[in-house]
């Protein structure tokens, strides 16, 4: 008996496979250095998966920091580089957690409405504690590239405004 329990446990071990490594976007800006953001589906699943979808689709690449508060945050993923567009996908409802906004956390933007997230998201450059379970955090961005992210260029909208030149998933 306890031999097949061991069979089955070492069976079931096999089965499973290694853990798998957290899904990634990779953003390379006009700044000529990229950066990494580790996905969050544990948090925010429906983010996380309209997110990726649009990156696979390219709808990110070109798309400038239209909103770059120093100290704060930057936000793109406007194609209208206004901070009022978005894309042809439905909105999506909030996924508020008790999640922290801590440096290099990644948010979805969105208006006065909890559910009117769609495409446009923000990176923290600091803590921003007022933030915790207002917004949705779907995302971190790599320690090492808080260097790239720093290097954004600041205002809003900034005078020449850097970009997203192109967004993958890895």
């Amino acid at each position: 008996m306890i031999k097949k329990l061991g069979l089955a446990a070492l069976a079931a071990g096999m089965l499973a496979g290694p853990a798998l490594a957290a899904e990634k976007l990779t953003v390379e800006t006009s700044k000529g250095c990229s950066f990494d953001i580790t996905l969050r589906p544990d948090l925010a699943p429906k983010h996380v998966k309209q997110i990726t979808k649009l990156a696979k689709e390219g709808f990110y690449d070109g798309i400038v920091f239209h909103r770059v508060i120093d100290g704060f945050m930057a936000q793109t993923g406007d194609p209208t580089g206004t901070g009022m567009g978005g894309s042809n996908e439905p909105d999506i409802q909030a996924e508020f957690t008790a999640e922290h906004f801590a440096r290099g956390t990644v948010g979805m933007a969105r208006s006065q409405d909890p559910n009117s997230a769609n495409s446009q998201f923000f990176i923290m450059f600091a803590e921003g504690g007022f933030l915790d379970s207002n917004y949705t955090v779907w995302g971190k961005v790599d320690e090492q590239g808080m260097a790239c992210v720093d290097k954004i260029a600041r205002g809003e909208p900034p005078a020449k405004p850097d970009k997203m030149v192109k967004v993958t998933v890895k």
